[in-house]
């Protein structure tokens, strides 16, 4: 659940938060990135959700102007991308964007209908039941792990490297805005419930927000 977070925070910081989002991929383009993506192109499954992006951003636009929750929303837009994205298959008649629309539309659905049941409400170190000598098993006992150690160590490269970067880079309030917003130590709130955490104004927070992510992108880019 951690590296879905930071996966998030990472499209927020390096795309989201510049105020444009890159063109999208022309059919060719995208063609070959999905044949990539199949053929385990890390890198053409990035290049896919990036791209896609303004997606998300239509989508809230469009259908959620009157909402005050437009950065949380295109947050929780873009784990319903990323899930579109990884269950796309290449034989199907449409394009990306028509199938990713409607997986968008139920992630933001499936937020306004529960609030409180996240996927980051669930820990992996969760007691689920016990072995026939009383010991306890845990969720992460039952979770496969078959990635590549050296995927693993690239996640853990990069989230230590943005862990630096927000513990001296940023004041105590806002780091603690950031690891709120982005489920970084614990369940992710959106800045209403931050702001509420926090006792100051929603708008508040969303400046902050942003000041933070634009000093963090700066000092990553160094």
């Amino acid at each position: 659940m951690l590296e879905t977070a930071f996966n998030i925070f990472y499209l927020i910081l390096h795309v989201v938060n510049q105020g444009s989002f890159p063109k999208p991929l022309s059919a060719e383009e995208e063609r070959q990135c999905l044949r990539r993506m199949q053929e385990g192109d890390k890198e053409a499954r990035n290049l896919l959700i990036e791209r896609n992006l303004r997606l998300v951003a239509h989508i809230v636009k469009k259908y959620y102007t009157s909402c005050d929750e437009q950065d949380d929303l295109i947050s929780i837009g873009t784990v319903g991308l990323i899930k579109a994205i990884d269950s796309f298959k290449g034989d199907k008649k449409v394009r990306i964007a028509t199938y990713a629309a409607k997986c968008v539309e139920n992630e933001i659905l499936m937020y306004f209908r529960s609030k409180k049941k996240t996927a980051n409400d669930v820990s992996i170190n969760e007691h689920i039941d016990e072995d026939k000598d009383g010991n306890a098993l845990l969720l992460s006992d039952i979770i496969a792990d078959d990635e590549n150690i050296l995927d693993t160590i690239y996640r853990k490269i990069r989230v230590e490297t943005l862990m630096a970067a927000i513990n001296e880079n940023l004041d105590e309030r806002e780091r603690t805005i950031i690891n709120l917003r982005y489920g970084l130590t614990e369940p992710a709130l959106t800045q209403k419930e931050t702001a509420t955490r926090l006792g100051i104004s929603r708008s508040y927070v969303s400046r902050l927000e942003k000041k933070a992510l634009t000093v963090l992108k700066e000092k990553i880019s160094q």
